[in-house]
């Protein structure tokens, strides 16, 4: 039997999926590493931790199959995530990860002078999630250290170059740096010349399944894959969802209930619009425009970690909490706010606290607040006249929590789908299987892989309901955007 491996880096953690020539899921693993908070909303990781996680991780996945029978592999990870690297490509800094919002002033500088330049080359709008206001940040900021820069990579890229020596990135990966023309497909000269930087400073671009390398000695030694193992470039963790899930047609679309919270819809075209995010599919000619919320399970994260528990308890208990959580509300804006609002000052609250009120409320207040919040998302898509379907395939770790994917089906009043396998480092496995030759393409792939395990339909008395919370829920946030407008 031979196997392909996939390995991504999200917002916590690595994982790894290892699947066999039928599309089989063998083995898998998982490591988290640490994100490193402060104030005015610090987010950075360090670059290093993603290697040691990989390799442990491969380790893992392939202690008991002969390392010589892995074909390909293939990396992603959350995009927007600069690493800033010295001339022998060794990280001068942490990278700072795309849910940071320390890059405020430098994102009002560029959108001011820069604004409509950005956005017609780029299509989106200047916002602290970009690499470019966050290079920026750094440059401004800590000179010193900017001074030492001479390559520019991003998360996926930076482990794989460290596999293999390579020094490149696709052009999917390239559409998050707010650096590179969307429709040329080529690194922009001014763009790069704002942060001092130029196109020998940039990774080129390749195609997402190229192969770039091979796993080198030293790689071979501390992951235990073969030495010359086939890699390939990879791509970003959303593309890679989309494509796992089986979103591989105009009009499929995807719920991701992840660290952020996303609503993509795969389509022949891209949609230019300030709150909309813009990327190219891995399919040829097909985009997935979407709109996002930037704390999704990242809201029930911090939950778990500021006051205790364990994810399971949580859907258990809040089971038992009526729809509307009796009066008690949440807004998941711990790190500022994407579509509708593009805010990164705004900040998150409970409201309608009472004496009555116990943690089982509150889990479950969380959970609706980010349903509003995906609600709001799925709304502004529609006023922009993009075509919603009735179903989406539901993606991300919160879409295991079967009342956690109600609440979200009653909320927007669509069936949510759910597949046995559906994560970025699945749809990595697939592309190094069709690399290696498993699969002729991503329809068989997905023919081959997909396996449907159920479905949550929306209770018609529960949307109606989640539409008298939503009023309310749009009444609060206005007032908080206002309140941070003032700061």
């Amino acid at each position: 039997m031979k196997y392909a491996l996939g390995v991504d880096f999200g917002g916590g953690a690595s994982k790894a999926t290892l699947i066999d020539e039928n599309g089989k899921v063998v083995a898998t693993a998982t490591s988290e590493y640490s994100t490193f908070y402060g104030e005015d909303g610090k987010a950075e990781q360090n670059p290093i931790d993603w290697y040691e996680s990989a390799c442990k991780n491969i380790r893992s996945v392939i202690k008991d199959i002969d390392a010589n029978d892995v074909k390909c592999v293939c990396f992603d990870a959350a995009t927007h995530t600069a690493v800033l690297m010295d001339e022998q490509f060794n990280p001068v800094c942490n990278a700072v990860y795309w849910t940071d919002t320390r890059s405020v002033k430098e994102k009002e500088y560029l959108k001011d002078n820069f604004g409509q330049e950005i956005f017609d080359k780029c299509k989106h709008n200047v916002d602290t999630i970009w690499s470019l206001p966050e290079i920026m940040y750094v440059k401004n900021t800590f000179p010193d250290i900017y001074a030492k820069v001479r390559k520019v990579t991003f998360a996926k890229d930076y482990v794989r170059g460290k596999f293999t020596g390579d020094f490149v990135t696709d052009y999917i990966e390239a559409q998050g740096s707010m650096l590179f023309d969307f429709d040329k497909r080529v690194w922009d000269e001014k763009l790069l010349s704002l942060v001092g930087l130029n196109e020998d400073n940039m990774p080129s671009i390749v195609e997402p399944l190229s192969v770039v390398g091979y796993v080198n000695e030293t790689s071979s030694k501390e992951c235990g894959l073969k030495e010359e193992t086939s890699v390939i470039c990879g791509s970003t963790d959303t593309v890679m969802e989309v494509f796992s899930a089986g979103a591989v047609n105009s009009g499929d679309m995807t719920l991701k209930l992840a660290t952020a919270g996303r609503i993509c819809i795969v389509s022949d075209k891209y949609v230019a619009d300030t709150n909309i995010i813009n990327y190219s599919h891995l399919k040829d000619g097909l985009y997935y425009p979407g709109s996002a919320t930037k704390s999704c399970a990242s809201s029930l994260r911090w939950f778990r970690d500021t006051f205790g528990g364990d994810f399971e308890e949580f859907s258990s208990i809040a089971s038992t909490v009526p729809i509307g959580s009796d009066g008690l509300m949440f807004h998941p804006y711990l790190v500022g706010e994407l579509t509708p609002y593009a805010n990164p000052m705004l900040r998150g609250s409970f409201t309608g606290v009472s004496a009555m009120h116990t943690k089982a409320h509150f889990i479950r207040a969380v959970m609706e607040g980010v349903a509003m919040s995906l609600l709001d998302c799925i709304t502004y898509l529609t006023e922009k006249g993009i075509k919603i379907g009735d179903s989406a395939i539901a993606i991300g770790g919160g879409a295991k929590s079967e009342v956690w994917r109600q609440i979200v089906a009653d909320a927007l009043g669509i069936t949510l789908i759910t597949t046995e396998r559906n994560d970025s480092s699945f749809g990595s496995a697939m592309c190094a299987g069709i690399n290696a030759g498993f699969f002729k393409d991503f329809d068989d792939a997905k023919a081959k892989c997909l396996k449907v395990t159920g479905k949550t339909e929306p209770i018609t008395q529960n949307t109606e309901k989640y539409q008298k919370s939503y009023i309310r829920y749009k009444k609060i946030s206005k007032f908080l955007t206002e309140l941070a407008n003032e700061k």
